[in-house]
């Protein structure tokens, strides 16, 4: 093959050279900065997410769901790992010895002439001796290796239903952090909207009191109630903070980041699906695919031991050299070494075993009862949590519908005691009185919307929609 060598560089292509050479590094600075920018964008921890935002930022930082990707990536490996024994194996090894004392042998003493019975003590060998040795050998046959082959990827596709099924929980743990960071801040407007309409109220009294037509008695009831609600607001503060360390705690999101989120708690629905008895597919349940796959993994097992009944075929090979020196000179290549080569093939037949695989196998029978009635048993709790998880959804959102009857009827009657109050056909007490009942009916209404998520996200579990 002819070989071309480069040209040398003229004057001219060296100029066009550094001209490219410059607009290549404007341009590489031009990026590096906006590069920079972007980073600064980015380093300073501000997110704005939606409920699926959340989601995915806790399958790529929660840390159950990195190790559960890490398993499944380590079965990976391990299937590997087992194809790779029934590949060709290759070693190699080298040994020197030096005998301190050069091993004696006994020969008769007829051979030379001795009297019979008599032996001559003679040493054979030298006092150095190198060996290099090559061995190979190949698998041919083996029953158990192949079922060993399809078990492994059984165990592989075990390893990721299992990741499935930690990002499952995992988006149930951040569906419920995000939806009770959505109840608190709605909580938290309601009671904003309560202190600012008792604060108004209380200046109002005191008005009145400076002027003579209430008691002193008046404006403290109006007092009372309104360091009530703000204390209650600090604590719906604290509250909304420590939930949102939650919902960052469940993502693996950093405590010092700032979130916000975009969802809005009114888009939800709670009205369950409608889903026909009996015709449920339990393969959306990750759960039943796991106890589906335990089932395979036995019958594997009491395959592989089934096929231990068979003989197992393998080739093998190994070249060695020896050396043989009266002195340390074994890697002196003017002196020979001595070569030894052999070829086979190995067949290895189970004969008889004590019936040990016989009762081995009846212990694999009892195992893939075992794991049938385990998927039986599956398939009825699934059943049983989606039966559980409809009424606790249909229950609450019922129970919410009439809390958020309730609170709208309650603010109406304190919209129409503090009418009278104004036009002072009212007492003040039944202005606190009607606040009273409406921040009672505000707390049911937002522990009846908490529970109503929490049974939605349940629902979805249940049913094998939530992603």
């Amino acid at each position: 093959m002819k070989t071309t060598y480069p040209k040398p560089p003229t004057v001219r292509s060296l100029f066009s050279v550094m001209k490219t050479t410059r607009i290549k590094l404007l341009a590489f600075a031009f990026i590096t900065s906006f590069a920079s920018l972007k980073a600064q964008q980015i380093d300073t921890g501000s997110y704005s997410y939606s409920l699926q935002q959340c989601v995915d930022f806790a399958i790529q930082h929660n840390t159950s769901m990195q190790n559960a990707i890490l398993d499944q990536q380590a079965a990976g490996y391990k299937v590997k790992e087992i194809i790779g024994s029934g590949l060709p194996q290759i070693n190699a090894s080298s040994q020197v010895q030096e005998y301190l004392e050069i091993p004696t042998s006994l020969l008769p003493g007829e051979i030379f002439g001795g009297p019979p019975g008599s032996f001559i003590p003679v040493k054979f060998g030298t006092k150095y001796n190198a060996n290099l040795t090559f061995s190979a050998s190949q698998l041919v046959f083996s029953g158990s290796y192949f079922v060993g082959v399809q078990a492994a990827k059984v165990y592989q596709d075990l390893a990721q239903k299992n990741s499935e099924r930690t990002r499952i929980e995992t988006s149930a743990d951040v569906s419920k952090a995000y939806y009770t960071v959505l109840v608190n801040n709605e909580k938290k407007k309601l009671l904003d909207a309560n202190v600012e309409r008792i604060k108004k109220l209380s200046d109002d009294t005191k008005v009145l009191y400076a002027n003579g037509f209430v008691e002193k008695i008046d404006v403290d009831r109006i007092t009372v109630t309104y360091n009530n609600l703000t204390t209650e607001v600090a604590n719906i503060n604290r509250l909304l903070d420590l939930s949102l360390v939650l919902l960052k705690y469940q993502m693996g999101m950093d405590q010092s980041a700032n979130l916000s989120l975009t969802d809005k708690i009114e888009n939800l629905t709670f009205t369950p699906e409608t889903i026909q008895t009996g015709k449920f597919d339990y393969t959306k349940r990750t759960e039943f695919q796991i106890y589906d796959l335990n089932l395979t993994g036995k019958r594997m097992i009491m395959k592989a031991d089934r096929f231990g009944y068979f003989p197992t075929v393998a080739l093998f090979g190994s070249m060695v050299a020896q050396a043989q020196r009266t002195k340390f000179d074994i890697f002196d290549t003017k002196k020979g070494w001595y070569p030894i080569a052999i070829v086979g093939l190995q067949v290895s037949v189970p004969i008889f075993d004590g019936l040990q695989r016989h009762y081995r196998i009846q212990e694999d029978l009892i195992g893939i009862r075992q794991a049938q009635n385990n998927l039986l048993f599956m398939q009825r709790t699934i059943d049983m949590q989606q039966a559980v998880a409809k009424v606790n959804l249909q229950n609450s959102a019922a129970t919410l519908q009439s809390q958020k009857d309730n609170m709208a009827l309650a603010e109406s009657v304190f919209d129409v005691t503090k009418k009278k109050y104004d036009q002072g056909v009212g007492s003040n007490l039944e202005v606190i009185n009607a606040q009273t009942a409406l921040k009672e009916a505000q707390t049911n209404y937002f522990n009846a919307l908490y529970e109503a998520v929490i049974a939605k996200v349940e629902y979805d579990k249940s049913i094998g929609t939530l992603k």
